[in-house]
């Protein structure tokens, strides 16, 4: 069990600009603050991660989300928080001011309310959404516990969450919130 101290100690982490490590749902995934354009910067190269591909958001709450989405469709807004068969993210529509290193080259954002307890945690404790990708260098498969997260990135990281992913867990669907089309499924 993760206690609050370990959360704490994430998100003193991701105010102060690190990158962090943490479970999903699936995978572990690496995170920091999205407005934070060299954590963010850190992050990509970390990860090996060419930055026009864009990176996924993970909030506990819509709240959490709004700030970077442009939905004013209500019906919309209860289908990206309604719940799903599995985890799910969303493409949506960013707001002008979203920084242009979390959409890439694409007119889009990547969002998901995670279902992940711990995942949750984090974010309610931080107050806002977090960058949310794999926990792996390009290439390599994501990490499902924290000792591949250390194989990976040893002492590059500034914090790791400790606690489990799903082991039967599959890869979240990635859908477009406006028209529906499945992109990954």
């Amino acid at each position: 069990m993760t206690s609050a101290w370990h959360i704490r100690r994430a998100v003193f982490n991701l105010h102060a600009g690190g990158v962090i490590a943490y479970p999903t749902e699936t995978v572990y995934g690496l995170g920091c603050d999205p407005l934070d354009g060299h954590a963010v910067q850190r992050l990509l190269d970390l990860k090996q991660r060419p930055p026009e591909k864009g990176l996924i958001l993970i909030g506990a709450t819509l709240e959490h989300l709004l700030p970077y989405i442009d939905i004013s469709d209500n019906a919309l807004l209860t289908k990206l928080a309604g719940p799903t068969l599995r985890p799910t993210t969303w493409i949506c529509p960013p707001r002008t001011d979203t920084p242009h290193w979390l959409c890439g080259r694409h007119h889009s954002i990547a969002v998901r309310l995670t279902r992940s307890p711990l995942a949750r945690r984090l974010c309610e404790c931080y107050g806002a959404a977090i960058v949310s990708t794999s926990a792996n260098p390009a290439g390599l498969a994501p990490a499902r516990n924290a000792l591949k997260v250390r194989r990976y990135f040893d002492a590059q990281l500034d914090y790791i969450l400790g606690g489990s992913c799903d082991p039967d867990a599959i890869p979240s669907r990635i859908v477009d919130l406006i028209s529906g089309k499945v992109i990954r499924d």
